[in-house]
């Protein structure tokens, strides 16, 4: 019979804030390149390896911590894209008005 790994809380939990993190992170990475804002892009990646590098270091040991980076991305994505809706924000790559 197969046993599950030990799960650190405050790693899982930190896995799936940084993941989340990265999603969002990418979205705005995203909208800056669609926009050619250099600069913006060039910051945005920066902190987007930097959060996802806390990830992969996390769970390279543990293959459980994927779940929670699976998690988490999906919630990253999801939010930042839910709250780029609600200020008003058209999606990245959308016909100009």
């Amino acid at each position: 019979m197969m046993t599950w790994p030990a799960i650190d809380p405050l790693t899982a939990g930190g896995v799936l804030l940084a993941t989340a993190a990265t999603d969002a992170v990418y979205v705005q990475f995203t909208g800056a390149v669609v926009a050619r804002r250099r600069v913006s892009a060039a910051n945005w990646s920066a902190l987007w390896y930097t959060l996802s590098s806390y990830a992969v270091i996390s769970y390279t040991e543990n293959w459980v911590y994927v779940l929670f980076a699976a998690a988490g991305s999906w919630l990253g994505a999801f939010l930042s894209l839910s709250i780029g809706r609600r200020r008003g924000h058209p999606p990245v790559g959308s016909a100009p008005e």
